[in-house]
């Protein structure tokens, strides 16, 4: 039995038995990775796959076990060589962190400056894409961790920590009626075209929630991953903005307005996700803790490592 074996039978799960598109991140051939399945159910005595002719349709009942145990052996093979490296060097080496738009361009650069002042030889890589494809980085292990909003707390494999809470704003132009509507509304809202995230009217987000505990089905005509996206398009006149007030700046947005909307919608936690078992190296734990210092090592460690997790709330 072989390590890139079981990364076949993997990455075939997880691309919902598409075996070009595993064979493509695997960087080898289609044939290569069906040889190197067949072989491991050779070895094992069992189908892991329904086949139909040359295509994989379903995974068989003994196939579910093997792919959760595979995982498992790769995860296990992962933190081994991350182990080899901190010891071999803690100062080198590479963190790849997941997040959304809004986190990477507002929330993490102060954190990101005072980490390549203490450890200029390691390779900081960001990797920016909405909540589900972060997390779904961190489970593939191509993400030491995640920071997003909402998504993260919905997978179980995941271990999810608070960072900080935040609420929304509405930008609009400088001359716009709502700046002088008096106290903003959401009925207010939905007599206006609405630009925001395209994660904010699906999954039953609370700006979703909010506009339905009313009654109200607002007019949304673009949804962007960029507040900077959402607020070029409000300049253009296009409709009015709901984003994160983290993301207006009154001196670089000079052409926008923001109008307080933290009393219409439930503030939201922007969290920190890690694989559940995964080994960080040390100076993971140190850039996390400069970007939120109330998760030091000593909280953060554990709960990756329990079966439970963390229930450590702000």
């Amino acid at each position: 039995m072989k390590l890139q074996q079981l990364r076949c039978l993997t990455e075939v799960a997880r691309r919902g038995l598409n075996v070009s598109e595993a064979a493509e991140a695997l960087h080898t051939s289609q044939p290569g990775v069906s040889k190197q399945i067949k072989a491991l159910e050779d070895e094992l005595g069992i189908q892991v796959f329904v086949r139909h002719g040359k295509r994989l349709v379903a995974v068989t009942e003994p196939g579910k076990a093997v792919v959760v145990i595979a995982e498992r052996i790769l995860s296990e093979a992962q933190n081994l060589r991350r182990a080899g490296e901190e010891f071999a060097n803690d100062k080198l080496g590479t963190l790849t962190i997941a997040a959304t738009h809004t986190q990477a361009r507002y929330a993490l650069p102060n954190a990101v400056t005072a980490f390549k002042r203490r450890y200029p030889n390691v390779k900081l890589v960001i990797h920016q894409g909405n909540p589900t494809q972060i997390c779904e980085q961190v489970l593939a292990g191509e993400a030491d961790f995640c920071v997003a909003t909402e998504m993260i707390a919905l997978y179980s494999d995941i271990v999810s920590m608070p960072v900080y809470q935040w609420n929304r704003c509405v930008v609009v132009p400088p001359k716009h009626p709502l700046l002088k509507a008096g106290p903003l509304t959401l009925e207010k809202l939905a007599q206006y075209p609405i630009v925001t995230y395209d994660f904010a009217f699906a999954n039953r987000s609370l700006v979703q929630k909010a506009f339905e505990a009313k009654g109200l089905n607002p007019n949304v005509v673009l949804t962007a991953l960029d507040a900077d996206v959402i607020k070029t398009y409000v300049e253009l006149g296009l409709g009015i903005g709901i984003l994160a007030k983290m993301a207006f700046n009154p001196a670089r947005d000079r052409t926008l307005r923001a109008i307080d909307a933290s009393h219409l919608f439930e503030s939201s936690t922007t969290r920190l996700g890690i694989k559940r078992g995964a080994y960080l190296r040390r100076y993971a734990y140190e850039f996390i803790e400069l970007f939120a210092p109330h998760l030091p090592r000593n909280i953060v460690e554990p709960a990756v490592m329990g079966e439970e997790g963390s229930r450590y709330e702000l």
